[in-house]
Parts: C-alpha cells; sequence; structure tokens
C-alpha cells in the first residue's frame, strides 16, 4: 500500500507512535488509509451540515475495513461574498484547495480518498488538488438545496433574491415583497438549487465518472443522500483493498481523461450550466495533461442539443425536478441516441462504463428532460465568442438569453463592478447599451468577480432583453441576460476591452460566435499608443501573489507555476 511508507517496518515506529496517538491500534495498520477530504464551513448552506456527513462516511469506511483520515479545506460562499471586494477572494480560493488537498494527501502518502465538496470553487479545487495527487478517488457532494417557494406558491430560489433587489430599485416590488423572497428563497440546507456554479459541477461529476449516479439531482439532507454517502464510503473500501495492480486502475487521471473532460462538456451543453464551468473545466483538463481549449468547446455545442433547461433559465425547473424525472443519467441516456454526443467506453469509479451506468436510464418526464428530437435549443447552451473585443474567447450561456442573440449597441464602460453599481442605479444604462465591467479578469480584479449583482439589477429593471454586458470579470452561474463574460485578454493585460470608449458600437451575433467592436484597426492602433492598464491597489499580500501569477482566463485562470 502507498501508506507503507509512514507505517510499516522498524524505522518507521516513531511515525506509527504518533498514529497510536490519534487512536489507531495494531490491527489498522494492516489497513487501508483512507482520506476523508471535507469542505465543512459553518458561513456556506452548502456545507453547514458536512461535519455531521463525514461522520457517515467516516463511520461506513470504519465498518468496511479501511482506516478513515479527515480533514479539512476552505471555502468561500460567493453569493454572501458577492457584491463587495470580499469576491475578489473566492476565484483564488480554489488554488489554496487544490493545494491543500495536494499537501495532505502527499504529505501523509494516504492510499485513496473520498472527497466531500459542494459549492462553487471548492469542487473544482478538490479535483485539482485529486489529480495532482492521482490516487482512487471518489466524489460524493453534499447535495443540492429544495427550491424555495413566495407566499403565492411561486418556485423561487437565490436568483430571484438578487434580482428582487433590481425589481425593489425599480419600485416594481414592496418591501414586503421583497422580504418574502429572502426569506423564502434558500429554505434548506444544500448548494443553490437551480443549475448555479455548484449544482454545474457536481452534475459533470458524474459525466466524468468521478461521482456516483445521482450526486448532483439527489436532495440535501435526505435519507436517499445518506445512502449515497455509505454507498460512496463503501466503494472507495473495495478500490483501496483491491490488490495494487487493480486498484490503480481507478486512480483518478485513469479515469477523469481526455474523453471524460468531453464528456463533462457535452452534458454542459445538454443542461445549460454555468458559464463558470468552462473555467473550471479548462483548469482541470491542464491538471490532467489533457490537450483541450476553447476552440473545442464550440464544435461540441453545435453537435449537442440542448434538453435540459434549468432555473435560472428561464423557468421554475431545479435540481430536484430533474431528480424526479430521471437525473443525469437519462440525460446522457438521451443524449446517447445520437452519434458521438457523448462517449460511452469510459471507465467510471463504480467500475463500469458509462454505457453500462446509464444504460436502463429513462426520462421519466419529457416536460423537465426533453428527448433530442425536441429540444430547447439544436445547440448547446453554452458558446465562446470572438472578434477584435475577444481575440483569445469569451463565454456565453446562451440558455440564458432573455433577448435577441443578435445584438448591436453602444458602449457604457466602467472600470469596476462597484462603478456599474452605481451606474446602473443612477440610470446610466439606457435600452441598446452595451455594458462593459472591465479590470475585473483573472489578474485585473484580481481573482476575476461574478457580475451576479450588475445583471440581477439589469433583469429587475427591465432592461434584460434591451441590453447585453460585457466583462473580462465571469458571472455567477445564477446570471441570465446577453452577459458575456471571461472576455480574454483582459483589460489588465493591455486587451481591446480595456480601449473601448463609451459610445463605440459592439456588435454581438450568438450563432456566429462573434464579438467586436466596430472601429477601425487604424483608431485601435491610436488608442494602443498611450494606454496604460489601471492597476489597483492591493492591501492584501495573498492577492497580490495571486496577481502575479494567475494566467487570464481563456487558460483556466491557473497558476503559472514556472
Amino acid at each position: 500500500m502507498r501508506s507503507d511508507i509512514v507505517k510499516k517496518g522498524h524505522n518507521r515506529a516513531p511515525h506509527r507512535s504518533l498514529l497510536r496517538a490519534t487512536g489507531l491500534k495494531d490491527e489498522d495498520f494492516d489497513k487501508p488509509f483512507i482520506g476523508v477530504a471535507n469542505s465543512f464551513i459553518e458561513i456556506i448552506p452548502g456545507h453547514f451540515f458536512l461535519d455531521k456527513v463525514s461522520a457517515i462516511i467516516k463511520d461506513e469506511i470504519k465498518k468496511s475495513g479501511c482506516v478513515p483520515f479527515e480533514f479539512n479545506t476552505i471555502g468561500v460562499d460567493d453569493g454572501i461574498a458577492m457584491g463587495h471586494d470580499g469576491m475578489l477572494f473566492s476565484l483564488p480560493s480554489r488554488e489554496i484547495i487544490a493545494n491543500s488537498i495536494e499537501t495532505v494527501m502527499n504529505a501523509h502518502k494516504l492510499d485513496a480518498m473520498i472527497a466531500i465538496p459542494n459549492c462553487d470553487k471548492i469542487v473544482p479545487g478538490m479535483i485539482m488538488g485529486a489529480l495532482r495527487v492521482n490516487v482512487p478517488t471518489l466524489f460524493v457532494s453534499g447535495g443540492p438545496m429544495a427550491k424555495g417557494y413566495s407566499k403565492d406558491g411561486t418556485p423561487i430560489d437565490l436568483a430571484t433574491a438578487f434580482e428582487a433587489v433590481g425589481q425593489f430599485e425599480a419600485g416594481e416590488i414592496t418591501e414586503e415583497e421583497l422580504t418574502d423572497i429572502e426569506c423564502n428563497a434558500c429554505p434548506s440546507g444544500g448548494s443553490c438549487s437551480g443549475m448555479f456554479t455548484a449544482n454545474s459541477m457536481n452534475t459533470l461529476m458524474e459525466a466524468m465518472g468521478i461521482a456516483l449516479p445521482g450526486n448532483g439531482t439527489i436532495l440535501a439532507l435526505t435519507k436517499e443522500r445518506e445512502e449515497l454517502y455509505r454507498k460512496a464510503a463503501r466503494r472507495i473500501c473495495e478500490i483501496a483493498l483491491m490488490e495494487q495492480e487493480k486498484s490503480s486502475l481507478y486512480n483518478v487521471r485513469n479515469i477523469l481523461n481526455e474523453n471524460a473532460v468531453r464528456n463533462a462538456f457535452a452534458v454542459d451543453m445538454a443542461m445549460g450550466g454555468s458559464s463558470n464551468t468552462v473555467l473550471h473545466m479548462l483548469a482541470i483538463a491542464k491538471e490532467a495533461e489533457v490537450d483541450f481549449n476553447l476552440e473545442d468547446i464550440n464544435k461540441i455545442s453545435k453537435r449537442v442539443s440542448h434538453i435540459a433547461k434549468i432555473s435560472p433559465s428561464l423557468t421554475t425547473v431545479h435540481m430536484q425536478d430533474i431528480d424526479k424525472a430521471g437525473g443525469v443519467s437519462a440525460v446522457m441516456h438521451e443524449m446517447s441516441k445520437r452519434g458521438d454526443d457523448i462517449l460511452l467506453d469510459n471507465l467510471t469509479i463504480t467500475g463500469e462504463t458509462l454505457k453500462e451506468r446509464i444504460a436502463n436510464a429513462t426520462i421519466v418526464d419529457t416536460n423537465i428532460i426533453h428527448t433530442i428530437d425536441n429540444p430547447y435549443s439544436e445547440v448547446g447552451g453554452l458558446a465562446i465568442l470572438y472578434g477584435n473585443l475577444a481575440e483569445q474567447g469569451a463565454v456565453i450561456k446562451t440558455a440564458g438569453i432573455t433577448g435577441e442573440r443578435v445584438f448591436t449597441g453602444t458602449a457604457v464602460c466602467f472600470n469596476s463592478q462597484d462603478e456599474a453599481i452605481e451606474g446602473i442605479l443612477a440610470g446610466k444604462v439606457k435600452a441598446g447599451n452595451v455594458v462593459v465591467i472591465r479590470y475585473e479578469g483573472p489578474r485585473g480584479g484580481p481573482g476575476m468577480q461574478e457580475m451576479l449583482s450588475p445583471t440581477s439589477l439589469i433583469m429587475g429593471m427591465g432592461l434584460g432583453d434591451k441590453v447585453a454586458l460585457i466583462t473580462d470579470g465571469r458571472f455567477s452561474g445564477a446570471t441570465r441576460g446577453a452577459s458575456i463574460g471571461h472576455v480574454s485578454p483582459e483589460a489588465a493585460e493591455g486587451g481591446m476591452i480595456g480601449l473601448l470608449e463609451d459610445g463605440d458600437e459592439i456588435h454581438i451575433d450568438v450563432d456566429e460566435y462573434i464579438l467586436q467592436v466596430n472601429i477601425s484597426d487604424k483608431e485601435i492602433a491610436k488608442r494602443k499608443e498611450n494606454f496604460k492598464p489601471i492597476v489597483k491597489p492591493l492591501e492584501s499580500k495573498w492577492l497580490r501573489q495571486y496577481r502575479a501569477l494567475v494566467t487570464n482566463a481563456s487558460s483556466g485562470a491557473v497558476l503559472e507555476a514556472e
């Protein structure tokens, strides 16, 4: 076993002595050591109960003949961090989480790992760390939150709460109605109930084969979810107790390979996932040493139909509804009916191929999960746009577009999210404008803030189908509307978005994958001559380190180690 290096032989007597201090007995030194990577933290709704989840998992690991060692990662709740400078720390937290997984697992030579993520950057951070360690690893998330209901019975969620602020500012709802939404939008523990970033990533782990069926859709804090935890614990021990040669077949890199990455993007297209999945899957692909880039995403989008539409994409459908309708396995089974939309021969952590896993899955409700013969769209729910305004690409969640897919408007420029919020509330944004929010990229922010507050204000003020928004920052999974993020190169590195001026004409064509500013090459050259990017002052030592090492969004905003 990998852990023999810390527990076998006379020269490891000091190591065993320390391990005995934690409660280990003689018989435990012949058992596999399982790392239980928990992301328990009390301030995140999807995580405050994960201490109880880990207790269930550790109990099952012990019953299965292995020794669990729990350790924790940090976590940031994007919804709570949003709208102020706390959001600067959200994306950088992904790197801390990856580093912590790598550190604990390799420092102690644990044999296998079961990871318990749930929300935001914690899921991709754990996956990235697991890929570096490359031992058998099974992911089992905390589970999605139930949808909420307003007093009149309308299904609501976190996106409703953010948009309600804009509606209140516009005088469309009363303070009492705003309070009703506030108190009922997030009714329980779990990852926010729509196809936001957390649930998008928890869903894609099923597609990648590193989690069990139901990981993305079975509600948190239910008996069904508890059984999933126990099943996951039993399975990781089954693998750890195998002979080394068989066990190593389940090393995470053997499962999360190029086909798994492509399957993740395909399912993302079919279910209209968060635009953040692009950022995270590019980073995951780099850790897995898979040759995948932005251009490949449009190729997948062109062939994969969008068959499941989930909040916030103009629907009241939530994750619990997808679960009842057949779950992610039903989505993948439906996708498999047409060509190579999904690659079925890939091994999964359960020991079966993806084809075997989804063989008996069926759509229970075609109003929730459509068939490929009756899709919401013939193309996927995400697209990558290019042009002189995004030479290295920009991302739009096409599933969330509320207006036209072709839009030409005049720029209204803001040099930060705070400026944009102030300008929107002051009435500076009118129908026919393209709102430009820059210096919010990985380096310029730093940390690539999510723009849910500006987009929610725009939607709440009734401008959702009348304006577009572009940024070198990113959007919350709860964002909807013509919102284009991840513009690369970013303003801080001299990208065209930094050269824009108020009144410039910007052209967007989603179906032709175009994002461009209609000014001459001569004018662009003139602006470049005198351009100096804004460098924001930073008190945080960690953010200064991050800014010095981070790449732009087209590379997954990973840190350059060399």
